[in-house]
């Protein structure tokens, strides 16, 4: 069994607790024009150009055998509670592979998280095998959820229920993005929604748009469609984040 893999590194705290190795799985079934590593997205890959080099593919394979000595090797680096993330691109999207390293990982006492867009109808079949599960929820209607991303909430909705029921630490993440989810409706949908998810094992947190995958979508060779309209401000995150708490909400900033 193999995973196709475009990015590796350590990141503290932004990808789970603590210092922690994250590889981006390539793959995502969701198509989100504000992604900030649109080389992910294709199942097959990607070809970028960056300037002055060769096209390469935004992948390589590697061997689950491979990457499980590969973190083993790192587990003087996972201080402060830290582990291994899987992310994306989707890191579900390679389903059959991630679930047995993630089984593995689990029998060495690693600490695991994966990131994901929450759509997998066989998601709850990691849960076992996930310390840390951190789901994006980018829009609380349906419609405007299948505009912005190309799939139906209905996929996230139902996972995000199960999760909230049946996992014991589960992170949702809103990247709050001007003109797609900021209206004052939509904060209230969102508090609504997230008033039914609460519980001890439940956070919140949102995420500010920001374009640092512009470059990357040029050097895919692809047009990058957000405006400026896209921000938002400090001030409305602030003002949602303190709407979060005084529902009794946890907010957790990572």
């Amino acid at each position: 069994m193999v995973l196709k893999i475009f990015q590796k590194g350590f990141n503290y705290s932004q990808d789970g607790q603590g210092n922690r190795l994250v590889y981006h799985l390539q793959g995502c079934n969701m198509k989100c024009r504000w992604c900030a590593n649109p080389e992910g997205m294709p199942v097959g890959g990607a070809m970028i150009r960056e300037k002055d080099k060769s096209p390469r593919l935004s992948y390589k394979e590697y061997p689950i055998d491979e990457v499980f000595e590969e973190i083993l090797s790192c587990k003087p680096m996972f201080f402060d509670g830290g582990g291994v993330t899987f992310s994306g691109g989707e890191a579900t999207m390679q389903f059959g592979a991630l679930k047995e390293l993630l089984k593995r990982l689990k029998e060495a006492g690693i600490h695991t998280a994966i990131e994901t867009n929450g759509t997998h109808a066989r998601l709850e079949e990691l849960f076992p095998y996930v310390d840390q599960l951190i789901m994006d929820c980018k829009h609380w209607d349906e419609e405007k959820h299948l505009q912005y991303t190309g799939v139906p909430f209905s996929l996230v909705y139902e996972n995000l229920k199960k999760a909230a029921r049946e996992h014991p630490r589960l992170d949702i993440r809103t990247p709050l993005i001007g003109g797609v989810n900021d209206s004052p409706e939509d904060v209230e949908h969102f508090l609504d929604l997230f008033e039914e998810l609460k519980g001890p094992n439940v956070t919140f947190e949102l995420l500010k748009y920001h374009e640092f995958g512009k470059k990357k979508w040029e050097e895919c060779g692809w047009d990058y469609e957000m405006t400026e309209k896209a921000h938002v401000t400090v001030e409305q995150i602030k003002d949602f984040k303190e709407k979060i708490e005084k529902r009794g909400l946890q907010y957790r900033k990572s």
